[in-house]
């Protein structure tokens, strides 16, 4: 290249270019005052540009470098310099000699869960540094993140950082920024927030288990519209870490979980610790409806076992609404992502972030009571003990029981289209996902319509867990269920089972939330 041995400033000797974007390229440089290699970025001529757009460019690059300047931390990275070369302002920063996360997702490669929640505590450290600045990142995507020597994760490009209280750089209309990875609010026009931030580490966490960005389509105006609308798509390679990439894709910025509730979940699902709950209602007390878009469902892994038959199909009649009432913890945050975490999170928000949900659930009496308190029942419910299988649980006040075997209890929904089953499996077997995975054979071979969308191990209660997900067609119509079981090998398994028409899922899932939150055994 034409500027390769150029000297920038009287100081940075340009070596070669190490990577271009859109605003510029980076030069691998060698400072010639102190002897040290470093990174500077150069910004393009943009002769299209008007004078005041060029301006606001150039103030935009100083922007970038003051706001990186002032978050120091191990995972940001660091900036040492501002000079001004031909009229204009580059940046000299640390130079990391590291591929960049995108550069390893090329081609829709994919990380394994621990590995991406290892990079991802690199990215929230950066994130809550960040923040604590008073600094907004707003382009959190897999090519601003370098994977450096020794497991290093840094942060970099704050080219449209934003400092708290600074003006905005941009025009009316003007989106700056990754689409792919830009937060619903920020495409609806809305001001960011620190939450803006975590929906795009997020949107980076999908791709790197994932393989793609969650809402990628054909145009950048599909994308857009997908992102502010569309539901997620379910994931099949997440595991442990499913329920905090859920809920950090939140549609409303306030169900996301903090950036310290965040960095819990990730450290629980890299070290492997065990996890307990993920509720999508982050910070909303006990009051809100539930749009189906922050839908918590249960997944990340551990085990139990029991044997049980194939799950219900409800018989076919009309359609209905249901109710869209969802209980929300203050706890789905606190316990959301303390349990999002481990090698599998359930989520089974309690009240105050700890409700006893350790206890031994195997009884020796014929009518066992229950161990545990059940949470609050939600508005619109009722609680219901069954003294034979020596649990209680909240159903919806419209919903009545159906006659059922003596190791299950179904409560359907006024059309019957919807049930939900508690059932009961006496000794289990060494771990519920064998058991749902016996399930699914038999009803492979009944359903050819069926389709998998998770099975998956998890915790509930402090206890071996599975959670199982699927589709399947009755006689007139799409059917989706979810089932939860959990227990301990040779004692009692327990397990939580809903169905409902995959069109009405939205309205329906909430049911089997509160039923789980609720459960006591």
């Amino acid at each position: 290249m034409a500027d390769e041995g150029r000297l920038v400033a009287g100081r940075y000797r340009l070596v070669e270019p190490v990577g271009s974007g859109g605003m510029g390229t980076v030069w691998l440089a060698e400072d010639e005052v102190l002897a040290r290699r470093v990174a500077l970025k150069r910004l393009h001529t943009h002769p299209h540009l008007s004078d005041s757009e060029v301006a606001t460019l150039y103030e935009r690059t100083r922007r970038e470098a003051r706001s990186a300047a002032r978050v120091v931390h191990p995972n940001v990275v660091v900036v040492h310099d501002v000079v001004e070369d031909d009229g204009r302002p580059c940046i000299v920063m640390e130079y990391v000699p590291a591929p960049t996360l995108g550069d390893v997702l090329k081609g829709g490669h994919t990380l394994p869960p621990e590995e991406a929640a290892r990079i991802g505590l690199g990215m929230i450290a950066a994130v809550r540094a960040a923040h604590a600045a008073g600094v907004l990142h707003r382009d959190i995507k897999p090519g601003n993140v370098l994977l450096g020597a020794g497991g290093r994760v840094v942060l970099t490009d704050f080219g449209i950082a934003q400092t708290a209280g600074a003006s905005t750089l941009t025009q009316t209309g003007e989106m700056v920024g990754s689409i792919d990875f830009m937060a619903p609010e920020r495409i609806r026009g809305q001001k960011p927030g620190p939450s803006s931030d975590l929906w795009s580490l997020g949107a980076t966490l999908y791709q790197a288990v994932e393989g793609r960005p969650p809402y990628r389509r054909d145009t950048a105006m599909e994308t857009a519209y997908a992102i502010a609308v569309d539901p997620l798509a379910p994931m099949r390679q997440a595991g442990p870490l499913e329920p905090l990439i859920e809920i950090l894709l939140s549609k409303n910025p306030e169900d996301r979980p903090t950036a310290e509730q965040t960095e819990r979940a990730l450290q629980a699902t890299w070290s492997g610790g065990s996890t307990t709950t993920l509720s999508a209602g982050v910070a909303h007390g006990t009051h809100g409806t539930h749009d189906g878009t922050q839908d918590t469902a249960p997944t990340a892994p551990t085990q139990t076992s029991p044997p049980r038959p194939t799950p219900p199909v409800p018989p076919e009649k009309g359609p209905r609404g249901g109710r869209k009432r969802k209980r929300r913890s203050l706890l789905a945050v606190a316990v959301a992502l303390a349990a999002v975490a481990a090698a599998g999170a359930l989520f089974v928000s309690s009240q105050d972030g700890g409700d006893g949900d350790a206890a031994d659930s195997r009884r020796t009496s014929s009518a066992p009571t229950p161990s545990t308190a059940p949470s609050p029942v939600p508005d619109g419910y009722r609680l219901v003990r069954d003294k034979q299988l020596g649990v209680s649980f909240p159903v919806p006040d419209d919903w009545t029981r159906n006659k059922g075997a003596a190791d299950a209890v179904t409560y359907t929904d006024p059309t019957g289209l919807a049930g939900i089953t508690i059932g009961m499996v006496d000794p289990a077997g060494s771990h519920p996902i064998e058991h749902f995975k016996d399930i699914e054979a038999n009803t492979k071979a009944n359903y050819p319509t069926y389709r998998r969308l998770r099975m998956q191990k998890t915790t509930f209660k402090d206890k071996p867990a599975a959670v199982w997900e699927f589709t399947f067609h009755g006689r007139a119509r799409a059917f989706r269920a979810i089932d939860l079981g959990y227990g301990t090998p040779g004692g009692r398994e327990y397990d939580i089972y809903l169905s409902a028409p995959d069109a009405e899922w939205d309205t329906f899932r909430p049911v089997f939330d509160n039923v789980r939150d609720g459960f006591a055994d």
